[in-house]
């Protein structure tokens, strides 16, 4: 008997992007830029946060074209440990010698 075949169709298994990035990235891109612009109010100002806005949508689409997850990866990555020790396992009970060996 062979295996039944279940279609996973795309509209629920899409990625969470806004503008073509990432969408805190570019929601917080543009509160910045947008707070940049009303608060300064200045031609300087404005200038540069329509170049912000602009170019950091930019370069989140190319982010979000190459790996839609690649913020959520980049979290996971500097949450883990700098260095583990060779079987180190949560349960271990080291003696006072063997804590200092590792820090």
């Amino acid at each position: 008997m062979p295996l039944r075949m279940i279609p996973i169709r795309r509209a629920g298994n899409r990625h969470s992007l806004f503008m073509g990035g990432d969408r805190e990235l570019v929601m917080f891109t543009g509160l910045l830029a947008g707070s940049l612009v009303f608060a300064a109010q200045e031609w300087k100002a404005t200038i540069f946060g329509v170049l912000l806005w602009f170019t950091s949508l930019y370069l989140l689409r190319l982010m979000a074209k190459s790996d839609a997850y690649l913020r959520q990866v980049y979290m996971c990555h500097r949450r883990y440990k700098g260095y583990y020790p060779a079987r180190s396992t949560p349960f271990r009970i080291n003696s006072r010698a063997q804590g200092k060996q590792y820090k």
